[in-house]
């Protein structure tokens, strides 16, 4: 019979001897320990226009997307909420190009207002993440659950609601190595999709069959561009162990994976890439 394993005690962040502003600093110092990707912090204590100051900035170089985290210790209460998604409205704002999170980390989160945030996290991307302070052995140990993340975002824009039709010429203005990349990844995938094509709208460039969107570029510096794909969650894995094995970078969401890439990287992972449009065509058709 297995010797019984020893068990921590969770104890209180401020009984402790800590504070909020040793969280903080805990996150500033370690942001992977929010289990939300590559991330680094580029601010704290923001001053916000409205008033009042946003606790953590926190930044993914890959694709820009911002994370802003506000902490609390105790019982979650409505002023944390409220900040939270006003601070997350001021950044979004201020970067309307990039992806916004809005992350609110705390020590308890009762079922009340687990259920409003939840609630919330239908419309708007709000991340609900627990810290835990627990102690083995004397040791203190801190670590972070991410309780609530059931914001989706929506994949296709409705050709309806911009009166404009974007062509070729738009996106060689606007961002010609999006577009080179796009002619590389139809080419690459023309004999494994079904006639696919290049549809232009004003946020990405699509590689469609059958007029849905297989497939979605869009900018980013200079010569990066955002590869996004919808993948059903019974493939997810497999998907996931794919790009792990070639060492690639991605962010997997619940339903679709996003990869940094430009024209060179396409090219040099061909073998990937077919792979990878097998998965997309079987993941639309099954």
């Amino acid at each position: 019979m297995p010797d019984a394993l020893p068990l921590a005690e969770l104890v209180s962040i401020r009984d402790a001897g800590f504070d909020e502003y040793w969280l903080q600093d805990q996150i500033v110092e370690n942001p992977a320990a929010l289990r939300l990707g590559d991330l680094e912090a580029i601010a704290t204590e923001k001053q916000q226009s409205s008033g009042g100051r946003l606790d953590i900035l926190l930044k993914n170089q890959e694709d820009d997307s911002m994370y802003e985290v506000e902490v609390m210790l105790g019982e979650t209460d409505e002023s944390h909420i409220i900040r939270t998604i006003e601070y997350w409205d001021n950044e979004k704002r201020k970067w309307p190009q990039r992806q916004h999170v809005a992350i609110l980390v705390a020590e308890h989160i009762n079922r009340r207002f687990f259920n409003v945030i939840h609630l919330l996290s239908y419309s708007i991307p709000i991340v609900a993440i627990q810290a835990s302070l627990l102690v083995l052995n004397g040791t203190k140990s801190l670590f972070f659950t991410k309780i609530l993340d059931t914001y989706e975002e929506i994949e296709d824009t409705d050709p309806s609601l911009d009166d404009r039709k974007y062509t070729r010429d738009d996106w060689a203005k606007k961002a010609k190595w999006t577009l080179e990349t796009a002619d590389t990844l139809l080419k690459m995938t023309e004999t494994t999709l079904d006639q696919p094509a290049l549809n232009y709208v004003k946020a990405y460039i699509a590689i469609t069959v059958s007029n849905n969107n297989y497939m979605s570029l869009q900018k980013r510096t200079q010569p990066k561009s955002l590869l996004a794909f919808r993948m059903t969650p019974l493939l997810q894995d497999e998907v996931a162990a794919l790009l792990d094995s070639k060492n690639m970078s991605y962010i997997r969401k619940p339903k679709s994976f996003r990869i940094i890439v430009d024209k060179d990287m396409v090219e040099q992972n061909s073998e990937l890439i077919t792979s990878l449009a097998h998965f997309i065509k079987k993941s639309w058709t099954s």
